[in-house]
């Protein structure tokens, strides 16, 4: 028989409850505290419910009743500079944070209701109704809920989606030498899912202020935590990445509190994240005012049940026996909430003359519908004053080298003149600079700011997101290749890209995602896509692509310089290329200007990154008189359309060249925009080369088949000349 030997993984994970000799030795002040911000938060709520059985809310109404307990109780003893995260039903949370900012731990329930606090109830309901008073100017609603200056950096609708972005805010308060934490809330569904163990595994790496906080509220809309995974004690998710946990009853706040507070010492000491579950219960139904019973899903005994166990009650009932609290006082605290949330919406509210016993939102309240895209982007106004120079005008002093020589160059200035910047990514911090040089020499000029990751993508460019956020860094992500995306779509798209815009359109996102195309170099279809097409195609992202060493210094730089997502697409192709690597490593490109490779007047060619070379190769071959116009800029926000314009009023005709599949193409955005934009100067339709419709394939035969080079450019260079009665 073999032997066995029971292991035990040596980290901690323990179930914590309170005593009434804890109830005895908490600060009357901070029990006050709770009483109060659960009422206040339990009557927003209820307004929010009222609200929404009237039609007033657009949207979900993700209430948060029953479960203010665990909110309450974690947050009330945060400082302003912590921070704290959470998922679509986040208004407790919220609440919690921004109440505890503005009035800290209130004491004198006889006044409950200050001046800022009142702005705080009404700024939140406001924005849960889409007005333009409210914290994210309407555009947030109930699920994207932000106000930093609280430290609350936004709730969020994808289910876990938040983690990541937590965990770069954490590592952005430990590297700028703060005790301050951050804190991510999410539900029992959340715990099975990637972006939360993934991120789990990176703060435990390295050591963050990261605190994993469980609302476990038994269902994920109707199916119950025993449908979803084989093991319900949430509590030991992190047992296997070394994180302790933390099991509590989420009804019980002081319960929590004590639990938090001792999961946050462990944080503040340096010594990294903490899981905290506390089984919590939403007495309503996933969204609206019913309840689950109403649905089927739970019965009316257990409801009962845990409606006897309402933190609320449970605080008011702990300090009347203490001699704290009367129930005359507690119903006057009950009764100031009340009239505080009546108050309030009566300040954004109003009878509808067009329905009797009706009311309506103030039409003024409404945000202009012109406001509709402001902050989809920042103005750019962030590179005023820079110092441009455009190689493809004014020739630059430099020496031969590779085009690979100038991406490292160029960060490593970067990284000198500016100690914000950190690089993030697989593998960056060997191999002679990556797996392609583009880090080279980094990691060892600049310890601690060259940061090798697990491989997972999710979490590490959510962190980006989160550092980006946070502002006191400046992240750049590398993407081995850019079909790792599809791994990290949520926070590449979801989060970082609609994130300045969906909170209002204020907050800068200054991050650099770096990739290559490697279409030849035998990696197949998992690896080898031309992403333009689709960062085009998604809001918030500014794209470059340079073909030259010289444009890659001054795009990087500019890159830099902005306060938007920035995507810098490279290409294997061009790495070994001879090319002249300037000196000069500190100005920047002119910010969406194209440059003008060849001229000529029967046709425009517009083409990017490495089939510029392929473009020229082909002009030459055929003898054609063409402007072959490399956009360098290639986001719909950046592209330099004077300088299309101007050649295709002269050309009347246009030819799109990329390398890729015809699915994801950057060109069928681009040819579309062309026919609206100059339809009248185009003798014939726009025309296109790309590569097939299938992903390049192993075989050397059909990758090459299956992408564009300067064979596939002749032939439709050949298809232009048809259409111009073959001249």
């Amino acid at each position: 028989m073999p032997k066995h030997r029971r292991l035990d993984t040596q980290t901690p994970w323990v179930e914590l409850s309170t005593t009434p000799a804890d109830w005895k030795r908490a600060d009357p002040a901070l029990l006050a505290g709770m009483l109060a911000q659960l009422h206040l938060i339990r009557s927003f709520e209820e307004t929010v419910l009222e609200l929404a059985g009237e039609g007033l809310v657009h949207g979900p109404a993700h209430s948060s009743i029953g479960q203010e307990g665990g909110a309450v109780g974690s947050i009330i003893g945060l400082r302003s500079t912590d921070a704290v995260n959470g998922s679509h039903r986040g208004h407790h949370q919220f609440l919690a944070k921004a109440l505890t900012h503005v009035g800290g731990v209130r004491s004198d329930l006889t006044a409950l209701v200050t001046p800022e606090i009142r702005d705080v109830l009404q700024k939140a309901l406001a924005e849960i109704l889409g007005l333009a008073q409210g914290y994210c100017r309407g555009r947030g609603g109930s699920m994207h809920l932000q106000w930093f200056e609280a430290g609350a950096l936004g709730t969020n609708a994808i289910v876990g989606g938040g983690a990541p972005m937590a965990t770069g805010n954490a590592w952005a308060q430990k590297h700028a030498g703060t005790t301050d934490l951050t804190i991510n809330y999410f539900g029992d569904g959340a715990a099975q899912i990637g972006s939360v163990l993934e991120s789990m595994n990176l703060a435990a790496v390295w050591k963050l202020p990261t605190g994993f906080f469980i609302e476990n509220n038994l269902y994920g809309v109707s199916t119950h935590v025993s449908e979803i995974t084989a093991d319900t004690r949430l509590s030991v998710r992190g047992q296997g990445f070394g994180v302790p946990g933390w099991r509590v009853d989420g009804m019980d706040p002081l319960a929590v509190h004590l639990a938090t507070t001792e999961a946050g010492e462990r944080m503040r000491a340096g010594e990294g994240p903490a899981v905290i579950e506390a089984e919590v219960y939403r007495f309503f139904h996933q969204n609206g005012p019913y309840p689950g019973s109403a649905f089927g899903y739970r019965t009316k005994k257990e409801e009962a049940a845990w409606r006897e166990r309402d933190p609320l009650l449970r605080v008011a009932t702990e300090m009347q026996g203490l001699g704290l609290v009367s129930q005359t006082q507690v119903d006057s605290v009950r009764d100031q909430a009340r009239q505080a949330m009546r108050e309030v919406t009566a300040q954004l509210l109003e009878t509808d003359p067009h329905a009797d016993g009706k009311r309506r939102i103030r039409p003024e309240l409404w945000p202009q519908p012109e406001f509709v895209d402001v902050g989809l982007r920042g103005d750019t106004s962030e590179l005023d004053g820079a110092r441009t120079l455009d190689p493809a005008t004014t020739p630059v002093v430099g020496k031969r080298g590779k085009f690979i020589d100038a991406v490292s160059a160029v960060m490593g200035r970067r990284m000198e003149q500016d100690d914000r910047i950190v690089v993030i990514g697989e593998d960056v911090h060997r191999l002679g600079g990556g797996t392609n040089g583009a880090t080279k020499g980094l990691a060892k000029r600049f310890p601690g700011r060259v940061l090798p990751t697990p491989i997972s993508e999710n979490a590490f460019v959510g962190l980006g997101g989160g550092l980006a956020l946070d502002g006191r860094f400046r992240p750049v992500v590398e993407f081995m290749y850019p079909d790792f995306m599809w791994v990290a779509a949520d926070q590449v798209f979801n989060q970082i890209g609609k994130a300045r815009h969906m909170f209002g359109g204020v907050n800068p996102v200054p991050l650099v995602l770096r990739t290559k195309v490697a279409m030849g170099s035998g990696y197949g279809s998992q690896h080898l896509m031309d992403p333009a097409g689709v960062f085009a195609t998604s809001p918030g992202w500014r794209i470059v692509a340079p073909s030259t060493a010289a444009d890659y210094v001054g795009l990087m730089n500019a890159a830099l310089a902005l306060e938007d997502p920035v995507l810098v697409i490279e290409h294997v192709d061009l790495y070994a290329r001879a090319d002249e690597i300037p000196e000069d490593l500190d100005y920047q490109l002119p910010f969406g200007k194209a440059a003008l490779r060849h001229e000529g007047s029967d046709v425009t060619i517009i083409s990017y990154l490495s089939m510029v070379h392929h473009v020229l190769e082909s002009v030459e071959e055929t003898g054609l008189d063409a402007d072959v116009i490399d956009l360098r800029w290639l986001d719909r926000a950046s592209v330099d359309w004077e300088t299309i314009e101007t050649s295709v009023r002269k050309t009347n005709a246009v030819l799109i060249v990329e390398q890729g599949a015809k699915g994801t193409s950057y060109g069928g955005w681009l040819a579309d925009e062309l026919h609206r934009r100059l339809f009248d100067w185009l003798d014939q339709p726009v025309q296109r080369v790309t590569g097939s419709e299938a992903s390049p394939s192993i075989s050397k035969v059909l990758e090459r088949a299956a992408i564009a080079r300067t064979e596939e450019v002749v032939v439709g260079i050949g298809q232009v000349r048809a259409g111009m009665g073959g001249v």
